[in-house]
């Protein structure tokens, strides 16, 4: 059966700030016609400290009032604890329904994020691998629908996204 391919070229799903930040890294000019939103929020962290500083970005986006069920916490690199955690206890089929469950903060990593969204996201950069990184950076930043908080080594992100990208996180180029 022939499929008919699909040009998506009209971003609905994230505010304007949000996609104009991996707006840099997709192969065509997108319009963003998103709602407006804050902008994205960058917290420098060498990855051995990520997770940490990511934790904290959590706490913040639970203390400006998200519910729990509309955060995540999304890893690049080495999964999150919790992640771990959760798939050790609950097998790959329980720690899939948290997703669903709307009882908590979801932790996950990017490559299994792709086509998930959840309304606020810390993007956890702890990766120093350059294998699919423009992937992982590009599906990270694209998760969140209203906040992103961006947690990583600005020379990384620098490296892996380009100027442009940094530029659009407040990193110094």
């Amino acid at each position: 059966m022939q499929l008919v391919p699909l040009v998506l070229d009209h971003n609905l799903r994230n505010t304007k700030q949000i996609a104009d930040s991996f707006s840099p890294l997709t192969p065509m000019r997108m319009h963003a016609r998103g709602g407006d939103g804050p902008d994205v929020h960058f917290v420098p962290a060498e990855p051995a400290r990520a997770i940490g500083v990511a934790d904290e970005a959590v706490e913040i986006l639970l203390e400006e009032g998200w519910d729990p069920e509309h955060v995540a916490l999304i890893t690049t690199g080495k999964r999150h604890p919790v992640q771990a955690e959760r798939q050790e206890n609950d097998g790959q089929d329980g720690y899939w329904a948290s997703f669903w469950d709307g009882d908590d903060v979801f932790y996950g990593h990017v490559l299994g994020c792709k086509g998930l969204e959840r309304k606020a996201v810390v993007l956890c950069i702890n990766d120093t691998n350059p294998e699919r990184a423009k992937e992982r950076l590009y599906v990270g930043l694209s998760r969140a629908t209203d906040r992103l908080i961006v947690v990583g080594d600005p020379a990384y992100i620098r490296n892996v996204g380009g100027d442009a990208v940094a530029r659009k996180l407040g990193i110094p180029v």
